[in-house]
């Protein structure tokens, strides 16, 4: 064989020189799979079967008139596989929607955060609003319960970064160190969430539980009425429904509960939203997840319905501080001017949260921290108010009566010594500069008229009332020789007072048209006041008191007049209002007509040989559950049938 020959090389051989030689064999390329369209009748001709651009049938098929019937099963194949394929696709993407969707409603993380074996997907500690339909002393017969294993307690671990070691943050939160080390999810504080976006589609109005037309209504006369005689609209910042409605279902639900309860022959609609607001409020109890419009539906709720007010002011302040909105007022005054609504907010809670601590007779939450005792500094800020002014002016009061309560306590059986009207008298002063100084800031309104400033006056004559009624706590008549002039002038304050507030309402045209819908605080003190009366006079006009029992009876007679005839619904406040007092003052008349008598022939009256009377004036700071104890609705009997069978759990005064 000649050097010109090609020498011809072995398999092997090749395959040793060859750069990409292998030990191991190449894998086989996936065949092809053929797309031939070949019909059944050019098959059985064994003709060429053709095809024309934008035909479906071949050119034989065509000639023949016959029907064009692909046979290939690897085609066939090929079509099942996309169509299996879509399907699933399609299948996919609703159970992410569907998951995503149900991580939203129980403020869970977005489903993005989540992979393969992630311990977040166990069950979640947070139910959805419609596994607890339960609510805050209701029940309801649609009430489902969750089946499974049942809730577990989350021990996640968050995917964050290691701590910082050199933090020049050395002392922050015990809790925030806490969560630092161990990067548990539960411990995570000011855990807060944008609204959702589909609240709408979502929403009790959209279930249609109620009309659009008449949610619109309701919505309308909240706007105007309510929330401006509530510091001028600043609780409910929101000028349209669909604007509240994607903000917050609960806040939505609390103004039109709100709403219903105060126009006539709305009873069907005010069951339907209270019960919506209760179950809204109890699927909230244990989420982490909230608005700052969710603490405002909390707030108007606590303002306007008696029965929840303070369970709602204390979720409401509990809420807010996880939400950070305790130090609002020091980040504001740092230069963020973000914080100005929070700051607004916390000024609102803590005057919610004293509303009620005083009228219940109980310690406030919100103490007096920098924000509550900086509040001038608050009003130089160029983007208040005119309701700030009137918001304020009641921080300022409550800081004074608060800071009575703690001088004084609230036992009922704990009579003042004489050492302490020295104290009282400080602070009758302070009401008296307090009036002084807010009555000119408060501007007239548009919609109240000159409210702002007569209620500066109505809230002055409540507080100088509220003082110097403890001058009678936990005395009676039986030890009035020790009666010394200091008891006595602070005795007659608080009568002057109190019946100072009761003309207030009867007199001032802006405070008589407003007495409907002002918060229940105000109906706490009326009612407060007129009950006060007439105790005094039945039991301590032996003790040659400023008063006199026939004006007594006069005024409470005209407030009874006015309470029937205020334009508001079936179960609004002022009806109960004016049913105790009727009871009451039956109870005085008997009194009086017994004490004539009496007098006439030279016989003694005890108030206790009159069916109904009372004796001791054990007044707290006012007395624990004001309205209850001093009206004596429930002592005098509310009639039961009042209360329609599927309002049982409704009571706005429950027994």
């Amino acid at each position: 064989m000649d050097a010109s020959t090609p020498l011809k090389r072995s398999s092997t051989e090749a395959d040793l020189d060859s750069p990409k030689s292998s030990a191991l064999p190449q894998p086989r390329p996936t065949p092809k799979i053929s797309k031939a369209r070949a019909c059944a009748e050019c098959k059985r001709h064994k003709i060429r079967c053709e095809f024309r651009a934008g035909e479906s049938n071949c050119t034989k098929c065509i000639r023949s008139g016959i029907k064009c019937v692909v046979n290939d099963f690897s085609q066939k194949f090929v079509d099942d596989d996309g169509i299996w394929k879509s399907e699933a696709t399609a299948s996919i993407q609703q159970l992410q929607a569907a998951v995503s969707q149900l991580l939203s409603q129980a403020g869970l993380p977005d489903l993005s955060s989540y992979t393969v074996g992630d311990t977040r997907n166990g069950p979640s500690p947070v139910t959805s609003h419609n596994t607890h339909r339960s609510s805050i002393g209701t029940s309801h017969p649609h009430t489902s319960h969750q089946e499974g294993p049942g809730v577990v307690m989350d021990v996640t671990r968050e995917p964050s970064q290691e701590a910082d070691l050199q933090n020049p943050d050395l002392v922050p939160a015990p809790m925030r160190s806490l969560y630092e080390v161990t990067k548990l999810s539960n411990l995570r504080n000011n855990h807060t969430e944008a609204p959702r976006k589909t609240l709408l589609e979502e929403d009790f109005i959209t279930r249609g539980l109620i009309s659009i037309h008449e949610a619109e209504e309701l919505f309308a006369y909240f706007s105007r009425t309510m929330n401006q005689l509530l510091w001028g609209g600043i609780i409910l910042v929101h000028h349209d429904l669909t604007s509240v409605r994607r903000a917050s279902t609960l806040l939505s639900a609390a103004v039109l509960t709100v709403a219903a309860l105060h126009i006539p022959n709305r009873t069907a609609t005010l069951n339907r939203c209270y019960s919506e607001y209760v179950s809204l409020v109890s699927s909230m109890a244990l989420t982490r997840a909230h608005t700052l419009d969710d603490i405002r539906g909390l707030c108007v709720g606590a303002f306007w319905l008696s029965e929840l007010s303070w369970k709602l002011s204390g979720h409401a302040v509990r809420i807010a501080t996880e939400m950070g909105l305790h130090q609002s007022y020091q980040r504001l005054t740092r230069g963020h001017t973000d914080q100005y609504k929070r700051a607004q907010l916390w000024y609102l809670l803590y005057v919610c949260d004293h509303h009620f601590s005083i009228a219940y007779g109980r310690p406030p939450v919100i103490h007096e921290d920098i924000a509550i005792r900086n509040c001038e500094t608050f009003l130089e800020l160029p983007m208040v108010v005119s309701g700030d002014f009137r918001l304020l002016a009641q921080v300022a009061l409550f800081t004074i009566l608060t800071e009575a309560y703690r001088m004084f306590g609230s036992d009922t059986e704990q009579a003042l010594i004489e050492s302490d009207f020295n104290q009282l008298r400080v602070y009758n002063v302070a009401v008296d500069q307090w009036r002084l100084l807010w009555q000119p800031r408060s501007a007239d309104s548009p919609y109240v008229r000159t409210y702002p400033s007569k209620g500066v006056v109505l809230h002055y004559h409540f507080a100088k009332f509220q003082l110097n009624s403890l001058s009678l706590r936990g005395l009676s008549p039986s030890n009035t020789p020790s009666f010394s002039m200091d008891r006595k002038e602070s005795a007659n304050i608080a009568i002057s007072s109190a019946i100072a507030c009761l003309n207030m309402v009867l007199e001032e045209p802006d405070i008589r048209d407003a007495i409907v819908g002002v918060p229940i605080f105000t109906h706490t003190m009326v009612t407060f006041s007129a009950a006060f009366l007439i105790k005094v006079a039945m039991n301590w006009n032996s003790a040659y008191l400023s008063i006199n029992a026939r004006q007594v009876r006069q005024i409470v007679e005209r407030v009874i007049e006015l309470m029937n005839c205020v334009s508001a619904g079936e179960r609004h406040l002022t009806r109960h209002i004016a049913r105790g007092l009727g009871k009451m003052l039956e109870r005085f008349d008997s009194w009086e007509a017994a004490w004539q008598v009496g007098a006439s022939d030279g016989s003694t009256v005890d108030a206790r040989d009159i069916p109904g009377g009372t004796n001791a004036m054990a007044q707290g700071f006012p007395p624990p559950d004001l309205i209850y104890d001093m009206v004596g609705t429930y002592g005098f009997g509310l009639d039961e049938n009042l209360l329609d069978p599927s309002m049982a759990n409704f009571e706005f005064l429950a027994q």
